[in-house]
């Protein structure tokens, strides 16, 4: 299990963002704990009052709380972990909140802690909770037996294709995935040894280099998006300036998109905005399916709580009344019955609470498998226009070097043996992918 801890203020941005519904398709304020009021966002400003008796600014520890994405983790894992973390960082008995996120067909927390002593008005200090939080996850990952991510077995091994918040913000205007891009960045880089070969290498996948301002080395693509080549490459600048450094000549920026718009195809061009529009008429659909499944689900967890509040209720009353009344009260006090029957409703109220949680657990448990296999549809025809898009790339490349080679069909050749009329039963028009609309 993934966790990531911050120290905070602004509790009240905090409290919006935990309740977001435009964000997050299911939304459960799990746990209130230490605050006098059992509402999140009066809770948050209790804190905030809170700390204006010290001078401590980031008066919140934020955590979230990310299973392996095909992990099924119940509600009781998320609770195990947030208590470790709590006992590791000293967190005992300090206010905290705990919330649920369900988006994608993934299930997350959110813990948050206020860091103020309301007794002695001091702020618990947080040494090296990085590292204590990488300990404890590493652990969950041992203990639920989830296969350990590279990057715990060796540093060396961690993600590479992490990316900043610049090229996320970039890759999103173009409706690219940004691990693909950096990915084909860094494998062009490695695979070439000199300034025209990388300029070959990344030509053909529809990338143009041209030098930048400040004399940085920059790509453009058909789009005329620019791409800081030693960001998105993961390298230096100065390897970079190296790779470059014998002279190579490189257009401008301008220049280069001059050149793309000059020779770019108008059939390329009605392929990609085909391609585009495709994409564009298959979400509807999709986001349809979506919203239809996530009412549905949301009206199966309100009448389950409507159901278990019920019976919950009953149960209370049925155990009150277990209770001597009267004189038979004070002879139960003195024999000591009274005791035992709180003992055995206690113990009784314990039991149907984790059997409502296991309920609780099974029904969004099948919810997410639900939403996680309209998600692989999602993912598939993802996949698919980034396959198209990649093709048309290699296209206009081979175009931009005067090889005017034949797009790819979209229909299937015809085998010689078949006739005429057999041609015309096999052969149906493309119309994208089908989704279903139930």
């Amino acid at each position: 299990m993934i966790l990531k801890g911050s120290q905070r203020g602004n509790s009240a941005q905090l409290a919006s963002h935990l309740l977001n519904s435009s964000d997050n398709e299911h939304i459960s304020v799990h746990e209130i704990r230490g605050f006098l009021s059992d509402n999140l966002h009066d809770a948050m400003s209790e804190a905030d009052a809170i700390s204006k008796g010290t001078r401590c600014e980031q008066f919140l520890f934020s955590l979230s709380l990310s299973p392996p994405e095909q992990a099924n983790a119940s509600t009781e894992t998320f609770e195990a972990a947030i208590e470790m973390v709590e006992q590791k960082l000293g967190l005992e008995n300090h206010p905290r909140a705990i919330v649920f996120h369900e988006k994608e067909g993934r299930r997350h927390a959110h813990a948050v802690w206020s860091r103020i002593d309301a007794q002695t008005m001091t702020a618990k200090n947080l040494p090296f909770y990085k590292t204590r939080l990488s300990e404890v996850s590493k652990e969950l990952y041992l203990e639920n037996g989830w296969d350990l991510p590279k990057g715990f077995i060796d540093r060396d091994f961690r993600n590479p294709l992490n990316f900043k918040l610049k090229e996320w913000q970039q890759a999103k205007r173009i409706q690219q995935d940004p691990r693909t891009i950096k990915a084909m960045f860094k494998d062009c880089w490695q695979r070439s040894d000199s300034g025209a070969a990388l300029k070959q290498s990344l030509s053909d996948r529809g990338y143009f280099l041209a030098k930048g301002d400040r004399r940085a080395i920059v790509a453009v693509d058909f789009r005329g998006e620019v791409y800081a080549l030693s960001r998105w490459a993961g390298v230096k600048a100065r390897d970079v300036k190296a790779r470059f450094a014998k002279g190579d000549k490189l257009k401008s920026v301008a220049d280069v998109k001059a050149d793309i718009a000059a020779r770019m195809d108008d059939k390329l061009k009605s392929f990609i905005q085909k391609i585009d529009l495709d994409y564009r008429r298959t979400r509807p659909a999709i986001e349809y399916q979506r919203k239809q499944m996530v009412e549905r689900q949301k009206r199966e967890r309100a009448q389950l709580k409507e159901r278990q509040d019920k019976k919950a209720q009953q149960e209370n009353q049925q155990r009150a009344q277990r209770l001597p009344k009267g004189l038979g009260a004070l002879w139960g006090r003195i024999t000591g019955k009274v005791q035992r029957i709180k003992q055995q409703n206690a113990l009784e109220a314990w039991q149907s609470s984790r059997r409502d949680g296991a309920e609780r657990d099974k029904l969004i448990s099948r919810h997410l498998d639900e939403r996680q296999s309209l998600q692989q549809k999602v993912k598939s025809i993802q996949k698919q226009r980034a396959r198209e898009i990649s093709n048309i790339e290699r296209s206009i490349a081979d175009y931009m070097r005067g090889k005017k080679q034949e797009l790819p069909k979209t229909q299937k050749p015809v085998k010689p043996k078949q006739s005429q009329r057999q041609v015309q039963r096999t052969q149906k028009p493309s119309s994208g992918p089908e989704l279903s609309r139930d």
